[in-house]
């Protein structure tokens, strides 16, 4: 999919040289792969705490699971 876009050439330039990347394209990609995965990673990390006590069993022996003592 083509898109033109106009992009900060200095700060383009700052992300090509810390991601090690040749071109603009595949400086692009990168970070929009890892936007994403920093988004997702936020969405999971939303998930803490938020078990109540009905969910688990609060005497479950995790490591007899694991052949662990």
């Amino acid at each position: 999919m083509a898109t033109n876009i106009e992009l900060n050439e200095t700060l383009l330039k700052k992300a090509m040289k810390l991601g090690n990347t040749k071109t603009k394209k595949e400086t692009v990609q990168r970070a929009l792969e890892e936007y994403v995965r920093h988004r997702e990673q936020l969405e999971v990390l939303g998930l803490f705490n938020t078990i109540t006590p009905d969910v688990f069993i609060a005497d479950y022996e995790y490591k007899s699971q694991r052949g662990i003592s």
